[in-house]
């Protein structure tokens, strides 16, 4: 992958993401705060900030409350990009974005790529004092693939041999390709070589898990008072759908690396408020408002850098009228993506006429994107010759009512109303628009009870295929109804297949099934933009990956 990436924020952005992940994302999405409650949080930390001595205190905004800090459950920013400061995994990425030793201090691989065998640091301890195990790798990877966690990122452990089978319920636990040769000792078998296992395992899906305080309180990742870390950080205080507090853990093995004592997040689901925060020093980062971007995106402590994600929006194939591939492809014609980003986010965004996004070289060193080409462009006329021919398909004389679901938040609603006014425009079609709450919205979606809605991906891991294997049948990234025997086989030819030409071969070709037969449509591809305090340094923004403030400093 190009690697060719500043360090940048869009605090923002968690307001934007639905799970890669796949995704969408994993999918960070948002929920409403109660935004005068956080910011009297924050003026009263900010006022007591001198009574804590010399302390270094970071002040960031998470957005929203926290999926989960069960790490296979909170599939979505707004619970990696913290977690990730309190757990870590074998690899963590470096400054520079490639993985490194992190809980494994070296590892072996065999000759045929399909087995690795990881040494765990002696001094790889939980902030509790316990040591960090093999046996805490092995519980948590099989509590990842467990069909009764129903873990949107199971599908990240497929590499692993029978994880697959696991999760479907046609394999047992002890089948897992997963083995504790040692207490400092863990094996993974895979079903066939992954060039990129060691950065996908630095993915917080595969992150440890203490068996021994999971086994004793399931629920050991609610509370502050009951979550144990081995990352950077360990978590003081956690006042939920208000604020966070997490401090240094001296456990931690690379405990002196970190400069922070503390990190203080706040919870707020608006722009302007998260802005008028950091213009009063409450906040040391912030996403630009929309409506402030002229006249801010030019200042000194604005930084942009693209992010492997897509902005998109997913038909339900199983709801009229979008059984039909040319009533589907009407929609998806008449938007103007270019517009968007030009007038509406005003982010500095790239519009998406794919869906893998830019930053990922194949096996000749070009762009994927590039390759690939603009698989949807506008087209007005296009768009209203497909819906007359796909109406006639159908038998419609007015076509079903159209509703587009979204969730909270200003910008999801300002695109739901240009898209609301561009097929009233284009297509002469009403259509209303739903607004739910970030929780309720992702598992109607999951559920497939949304009729048309918007979407997100991150990559959880460094290659295309990750964009795409989220549209095989039955993904739980799916989420469209949509199936295609020629789709999955690609998808699966490409897992499997060690050259690299023939591979990306099979994902290009894959790309394009997906925008014949589009069960989707893009916006525009993800980039982090942030308002950073100039005192602030250190923290690491990966183009795939979360948040890094284990090398953060505050002067």
């Amino acid at each position: 992958m190009n690697k060719k990436w500043l360090l940048a924020l869009m605090v923002t952005l968690l307001t934007m993401l639905l799970v890669a992940c796949t995704t969408s994302t994993g999918e960070g999405e948002d929920e409403e705060s109660n935004s005068e409650n956080n910011t009297e949080e924050n003026e009263s930390s900010n006022e007591n900030e001198g009574d804590e001595g010399d302390k270094k205190i970071l002040y960031l905004n998470n957005a929203t409350e926290p999926t989960s800090f069960d790490p296979p459950v909170g599939f979505n920013s707004v619970s990696w990009n913290t977690l990730n400061n309190l757990l870590e995994g074998l690899t963590r990425l470096d400054q520079s974005h490639e993985p490194k030793p992190a809980m494994a201090k070296e590892w072996e691989v065999s000759e045929d790529g399909q087995e690795y065998t990881f040494f765990l640091r002696e001094d790889a301890n939980w902030s509790n004092g316990d040591p960090v195990t093999a046996q805490d790798f092995v519980y948590a990877w099989r509590h990842l693939l467990d069909p009764e966690t129903a873990s949107s990122a199971a599908f990240l452990g497929y590499f692993i041999k029978n994880g697959e089978a696991f999760n479907a319920g046609e394999a047992s636990a002890e089948d897992v390709g997963v083995e504790a040769v040692d207490d400092k000792t863990f094996k993974v078998t895979l079903e066939s070589p992954t060039g990129f296992f060691l950065d996908l395992v630095s993915n917080p899906a595969f992150f440890p898990v203490n068996h021994k305080v999971a086994e004793e309180n399931p629920d050991w990742h609610a509370e502050a008072d009951t979550f144990v870390a081995n990352g950077p950080f360990s978590l003081k205080e956690w006042n939920h759908d208000q604020n966070m507090v997490f401090e240094k853990n001296p456990e931690y093995w690379d405990a002196d690396t970190v400069k922070l004592d503390e990190v203080h997040w706040a919870m707020v689901n608006d722009t302007n408020t998260e802005y008028q925060m950091y213009e009063s020093g409450e906040l040391d980062t912030s996403g630009i408002p929309s409506d402030l971007a002229d006249q801010l995106l030019e200042g000194d402590d604005v930084t942009n850098e693209e992010q492997a994600g897509v902005y998109f929006y997913r038909f339900n194939v199983n709801e009229e009228p979008f059984q039909n591939k040319k009533i589907r492809k009407a929609f998806a014609l008449a938007v103007n993506q270019q517009e968007i980003v030009d007038y509406i986010t005003k982010n500095l965004e790239k519009p998406a006429y794919g869906f893998v996004s830019y930053g990922f070289t194949d096996h000749n060193g070009e762009d994927f994107r590039e390759v690939n080409g603009n698989l949807i462009e506008t087209n007005a006329e296009k768009a209203k010759q497909l819906l007359e021919e796909g109406m006639k398909e159908e038998g419609y004389d007015e076509l079903p009512q159209v509703t587009l679901s979204y969730n909270t938040s200003e910008t999801h609603k300002s695109i739901a109303e240009y898209l609301q006014e561009t097929y009233n425009k284009v297509l002469d079609v009403q259509v209303e628009l739903e607004n739910t709450e970030w929780n309720v919205f992702l598992q109607d979606q999951k559920d497939l009870k949304h009729q048309f809605s918007r979407s997100s991906f991150l990559a959880d891991y460094a290659d295309p295929v990750n964009f795409l294997e989220s549209f095989v049948t039955d993904s739980s990234m799916n989420r469209t109804g949509w199936s295609n025997e020629e789709y999955d086989q690609l998808i699966a030819n490409a897992k499997s297949e060690t050259d690299e030409a023939k591979r990306f071969e099979y994902l290009y070709e894959a790309e394009k099934i997906l925008f014949e037969e589009m069960p989707l449509f893009p916006i525009h591809f993800y980039n982090q933009v942030n308002l950073q305090n100039p005192d602030v340094s250190g923290i690491v923004r990966h183009p795939v990956g979360y948040l890094e403030l284990k090398w953060a400093d505050k002067k």
